[in-house]
C-alpha cells in the first residue's frame, strides 16, 4: 500500500520563469484587463486563430507581473494525470512527481492551458475547482486538497474558427471565466512585429503584411485560415537570410496554408502582385 505522505518531486520555480522580456505590441486593453482579472483571482479565457499572438501575450504578461509560467499545450490524450502528477518508482522507493498543475498551484505561476478543447473530459473536472471561489486542486491519489495561493492564475486558449461543434466549449465551463478576443493585429502594429522578430527591413515587412491581408481574403473561396502573423515572420527571416521573397513566400505561405492545387495558385498571384 503506497504511503499518503511519499517524498514529493516537485520541478523548481526558476524551471517557470521567464527571464526575457517577450517582445508583444499592445492592440487594446488587453494589458489592463488581464492585469486586473489576475488581482481579482479571475482566469481568464484567450480566444483567437492560429499564430495571432495568444501564447506570446502570456509570456510577456508574465514576465510583466513577475510571475513564473507553466504552459501546457492540450492534445486528445492529456489525461488530469499528466496534469495533477504520479507515482513513481525510484529504486525502493515510491515518489509523488507533481504535474504542470500542481506545480502551477504550488508556485503561484501562471498556470496556460493552449487549446484547452482539445483535452479530454476529466481535465476539466480537475480544473473547476480553481476557477470558483474554492481556488483549490483536489489531489486524490495523496488524499490532499491544495489551496492556490492568489499569485495563482489559471489561463486557457482556443480557436474558435478551427474546433468544431464537438470540441467547443461547455457554456458551464466558458462561463467561469473573462474572455479575451484575439485578432491579427492592424496592419502597422502587425509590419512593426515582423519587422522586429524577422531582422527585415521596414519595407519589407509591410509588402509581407498586405500579402498576408490579401491571402486572409481567400478563406471566403474555401482556405481553412489564413497567414498568421507566426508564418510572416517565418517568411521574414528566411529573407532576411537571403531567401529571395517569391520563395520564401511559397515555402511559408503557399506550401504550408493548403495543398489545394486552385487554392495554391491563388496564393502564387497573391504574391506576384507585390514580390
Amino acid at each position: 500500500m503506497r504511503s499518503l505522505n511519499p517524498p514529493v518531486l516537485t520541478p523548481p520555480v526558476e524551471d517557470f520563469l521567464v527571464t526575457e522580456d517577450p517582445f508583444y505590441l499592445p492592440v487594446g486593453g488587453e494589458e489592463a484587463l488581464f492585469g486586473n482579472a489576475w488581482k481579482a483571482n479571475i482566469p481568464v479565457l484567450l480566444k483567437g486563430p492560429t499564430g495571432c499572438g495568444k501564447t506570446r501575450f502570456v509570456s510577456y504578461m508574465a514576465h510583466k507581473l513577475g510571475l513564473p509560467l507553466v504552459t501546457v499545450a492540450c492534445h486528445e490524450d492529456l489525461t488530469a494525470s499528466d496534469l495533477v502528477g504520479r507515482f513513481l518508482l525510484q529504486g525502493d522507493e515510491t515518489l509523488w512527481v507533481d504535474g504542470p498543475l500542481t506545480a502551477a498551484v504550488r508556485h503561484g505561476a501562471i498556470l496556460y492551458l493552449d487549446e484547452i478543447v482539445e483535452a479530454r473530459k476529466d481535465t476539466m473536472v480537475v480544473i473547476h475547482p480553481l476557477t470558483d471561489h474554492r481556488r483549490v486542486l483536489t489531489i486524490d491519489k495523496l488524499a490532499r486538497v491544495l489551496k492556490a495561493p492568489d499569485r495563482f492564475m489559471l489561463v486557457v486558449s482556443y480557436n474558435p474558427g478551427y474546433q468544431s461543434v464537438l470540441k467547443e466549449m461547455k457554456q458551464s465551463t466558458r462561463q467561469r471565466f473573462v474572455s479575451l478576443d484575439f485578432g491579427y493585429p492592424p496592419e502597422a502594429i502587425e509590419a512593426d512585429v515582423v519587422r522586429q522578430e524577422s531582422g527585415v527591413d521596414e519595407a519589407t515587412a509591410r509588402l509581407l503584411v498586405k500579402v498576408g491581408l490579401k491571402i486572409r481574403n481567400l478563406t471566403s473561396r474555401g482556405l481553412e485560415e489564413g497567414v498568421s502573423t507566426r508564418l510572416l515572420v517565418h517568411a521574414g527571416r528566411l529573407i532576411s537570410l537571403g531567401t529571395p521573397p517569391r520563395d520564401a513566400a511559397q515555402a511559408a505561405f503557399v506550401r504550408t496554408l493548403t495543398d489545394d492545387p486552385d487554392l495554391q495558385a491563388s496564393i502564387r498571384e497573391v504574391v506576384a502582385d507585390f514580390f
